[in-house]
């Protein structure tokens, strides 16, 4: 078992939460309940990583870096809306499901839906940091364990809100734009299909070190928030790699689940919801698996 970190309690925050990969032999039983802390999502004090010069980066011959990746006609959806609307009751979901061999979307309810990203924003953290040559374990750990005060470092070291408009420009997403606040990274906006799209991107460019540091990931997040919710608690026997997202303090509460799911990651799944306050994190993470129960069938 791995040596789980402590628990954080924050006070009036906006946090999110982290990312985990693993096989089928990787333990899924849940453990004690979730614990009802946060991430901050903003800039600290400690003192910035330098950022190196940027990189040239190696383009593919196939297609420029930013091209949204070629998909045929969406199938229709084996979900309908009414029922994951009914499983989070009094919030929201948004959930795409997308198969990578017939290079469609299988499900798809209500994606044009924005939500706050929490954590899930860290993944546009460490691919700008990794391709400018940033430090890889350092990376690696904000992944795997959503450590924040990394996520404050880089962001404050490599650019802020432009790393959020520089991939808007790049892989051509199209529900996504930066906090009002430039600080607050965990306000980031996002959509299903726009996390969809940076899942692709990450396996275009077999980018081994996000994706090594999403299988090494811990149970417990740096804060102590238990992550195998979602993707984790639903794919049974079956290899998945996530990056969740959770924040609290406010009339609605976020509660995500991202990731891979299948051998050879046939099935990219995301699934963002919206709760209000009242609804605890048990609760909602016990929610947030059942929908993603029904998606995977």
């Amino acid at each position: 078992m791995r040596k789980l970190s402590g628990i954080f309690l924050v006070g009036l925050c906006l946090g999110a939460a982290g990312a985990v990969v693993v096989t089928a032999g990787h333990s899924t039983a849940a453990s004690s309940q979730p614990i009802a802390v946060t991430e901050l999502g903003t800039t600290t004090s400690a003192a910035p990583t330098p950022a190196p010069a940027p990189k040239t980066e190696t383009k593919t011959q196939t297609e420029p870096p930013g091209s949204p990746a070629k998909a045929a006609p969406a199938a229709p959806a084996r979900v309908d809306a009414a029922v994951l609307d009914k499983l989070v009751r009094d919030g929201e979901v948004s959930a795409v499901v997308f198969d990578r061999q017939q290079g469609a979307a299988i499900d798809s309810v209500h994606a044009d839906r924005g939500y706050t990203s929490a954590s899930l924003v860290k993944l546009l953290i460490g691919l700008s940091v990794l391709e400018q040559g940033g430090p890889v374990a350092d990376v690696q750990r904000m992944l795997s364990r959503s450590d924040d005060d990394l996520a404050s470092r880089f962001w404050s070291s490599y650019g802020g809100t432009s790393i959020v408009t520089r991939w808007v420009r790049k892989l051509g997403l199209t529900g996504t734009r930066p906090p009002s606040d430039p600080g607050r990274w965990g306000d980031t906006r996002i959509t299903a299909p726009d996390v969809v799209r940076i899942y692709q991107y990450l396996l275009e460019r077999k980018s081994n070190a996000a994706l090594t540091a999403l299988r090494d990931a811990t149970e417990r997040g740096s804060d102590g928030f238990r992550q195998y919710f979602g993707i984790p608690d639903a794919a049974g026997g079956r290899p998945w790699a996530v990056k969740q997202g959770w924040s609290c303090c406010g009339p609605t509460r976020m509660l995500h689940t991202s990731g891979l799911v299948g051998e050879d990651n046939r099935y990219i799944v995301v699934v963002l919801t919206e709760h209000p306050v009242k609804v605890d994190y048990a609760t909602a993470s016990r929610r947030v698996t059942e929908i993603v129960s029904t998606l995977l069938g």
